[in-house]
């Protein structure tokens, strides 16, 4: 009997989603017995049911059932079955030669269609991206070429600051300074106006028009308004508050009384919870001129007080302002009390009766209320004595000679000029001069350059009248004799331009006047325009009446 090894090799056809196997059905079984010689024995020999399945797990068939024949078959019928079991057996060792056909064969191949597709996008992928790459390096070379263009040009990159000042108010040595001390990248531009009354006029237009162009007062950084100005400022809302000034070095350095001056509410009132408006840059204060040589020559007490004005010596020998606080506030300091006074009635003698009989003897005193021209009156000899605001009596002065200044004894009025910022963000526009983006981010180094000690020297020097707000409750030495280049001293008792310290502190700043005060004002006014108090138009009828007196009071108290 021959031995012949059985083989064990399960089958594999790899699928898409799962494999075929087809195990041998006889596994555990090592050999396979064929007879030798017997072919009785080849006859008893069954070839086994093979089943497939496609699962992992396939069902075996049951072993062959070997059954001896009890008598032996005729030969022909011997040798058909041994033929038979021959074919079986041929059958088997074929069914067995591919299985180890399948299971030594490489797995089939892919379908060809899908990768071609896929190298032919690929293909086409890599040329769309080298033409990408093509187009970016020429972007990137024109884009070099270009900044090496503007590398070899020389640009000017300043920083501008627009201001707005009152013509004369700003010694040009500051101009000179500041711009030194910046550099060459700041771009400064200075347009001075004739009055504090036209700025504020222009900064108003453009909220009446509804446009703003680059020349407007509102198109520049920061504008000069006087204090007088200040309430009328906020409630048009021509002027916007200083953002962030508690951290700024120059408002530490202003005294309480600035503080308390400068913080305003909406309304334009005097409120310590409110914001800051404006920061100070100069100030003076009301004084009364006098020619001396007239004076010695009539033999005629030099003037000290506000009662000097109505000496009966002086009568129609007086040229003072026209306005109606500086007025009125006169007659209140002639009767011992405060310009700032809230009820006339209850905190003055006498009531508005006593001021209203002031004011009219006054009147009578005064030869020309206006002004525009009561210094020229002043000038050419035609009076005496002249009441105003340092500011305008002090170069007049000094033009003129045998003329003494002083600030009365009692006190005096307080004026200050303010650095402020336009509110031109209320207005949509494209352009607007140095305002495109914004105030300048030079506006606090310029405040705090004007706020420096060393900026007191002009008017120390008296080249700009007025005093530095550092000075408003500390004086500083006087400046030596080297730095007035000879000029000769004012004569009077002004101390480096400002009242001497034992008078400021008797001065005050107008504050804005309550409803009752306005009342006040408003009565005492048209009482003195009644026939025969003959307070302006009897006497220069010609240069300002009673009703330009009033209308500009009007307009300054709205």
């Amino acid at each position: 009997m021959a031995l012949l090894p059985q083989t064990r090799h399960s089958l594999s056809l790899c699928s898409p989603r799962y494999p075929y196997h087809f195990p041998n059905p006889y596994y555990h079984n090592p050999f396979l017995i064929i007879p030798a010689t017997s072919t009785k024995s080849l006859s008893s020999f069954h070839a086994p049911t093979i089943s497939f399945s496609a699962h992992p797990t396939t069902s075996r068939a049951s072993p062959p059932s070997r059954t001896a024949s009890a008598s032996s078959p005729p030969p022909q019928t011997q040798l058909l079955k041994a033929f038979a079991g021959l074919a079986a057996s041929a059958v088997l060792f074929l069914c067995f030669g591919v299985r180890l056909c399948l299971a030594s064969s490489p797995p089939p191949p892919l379908p060809a269609g899908p990768t071609v597709v896929q190298e032919e996008q690929t293909v086409q992928d890599d040329q769309d991206g080298r033409k990408q790459d093509d187009k970016e390096t020429t972007v990137d070379r024109e884009l070099e070429e270009a900044f090496n263009t503007w590398k070899s040009k020389s640009f000017a990159l300043t920083v501008p600051l627009k201001v707005v000042a009152l013509r004369g108010s700003i010694p040009p040595s500051w101009i000179k300074d500041f711009i030194n001390c910046q550099g060459r990248r700041m771009k400064f531009n200075v347009k001075y106006y004739a009055s504090l009354e036209s700025i504020f006029s222009d900064l108003t237009i453009p909220f009446t028009k509804g446009k703003i162009g680059p020349a407007s007062a509102l198109a520049a950084d920061i504008v000069g308004i006087g204090d007088s100005w200040l309430k009328s400022a906020i409630t048009k809302a021509i002027i916007e508050p200083i953002r962030d000034v508690e951290d700024q070095e120059w408002f530490k350095s202003l005294n309480d009384k600035w503080k308390v001056y400068l913080r305003r509410n909406s309304e334009g009132e005097i409120d310590p919870k409110g914001d800051i408006w404006a920061a100070p840059y100069r100030w003076g204060c009301m004084v009364i001129a006098y020619k001396t040589n007239k004076f010695q020559e009539h033999k005629l007490a030099p003037v000290e007080d506000w009662a000097d004005l109505w000496r009966p010596d002086l009568a129609g020998r007086i040229s003072m302002v026209d306005s109606p606080r500086e007025v009125v506030g006169a007659v209140l300091k002639y009767m011992g009390t405060s310009y700032n006074t809230i009820d006339i009635n209850a905190e003055v003698n006498g009531g508005r009766d006593a001021v209203k009989h002031n004011l009219a003897l006054l009147a009578k005193q005064v030869r020309l209320f206006d002004s525009s021209n009561y210094l020229k009156a002043f000038g050419v000899g035609d009076v005496w004595v002249a009441v105003g605001w340092s500011s305008d009596i002090i170069p007049a002065a000094k033009r003129l000679s045998d003329v003494a200044v002083v600030v009365p004894k009692s006190g005096a009025s307080l004026w200050a000029d303010l650095w402020a910022i336009p509110a031109a963000s209320r207005i949509e526009t494209n352009r607007i001069g140095g305002r495109v983006r914004g105030p300048s981010p030079l506006i606090h180094q310029w405040i705090e350059f004007c706020l420096q000690s060393a900026r007191a020297l002009p008017f120390k020097q008296e080249v700009i009248p007025g005093a530095s707000p550092s000075h408003l409750q500390v004086h500083s030495a006087n400046v030596p004799v080297e730095l007035t280049n000879g000029r000769p001293k004012l004569k009077g008792n002004l101390v480096d331009g400002a009242p001497p310290p034992d008078i400021l502190e008797r001065c005050e700043f107008l504050e804005p006047l309550s409803n009752s005060s306005l009342s006040d004002y408003h009565w005492l006014i048209t009482s003195i325009q009644e026939p025969g108090h003959g307070l302006i138009h009897k006497m220069y009828h010609n240069i300002i009446s009673v009703a330009k007196f009033s209308g500009w009071f009007n307009s300054k108290l709205t």
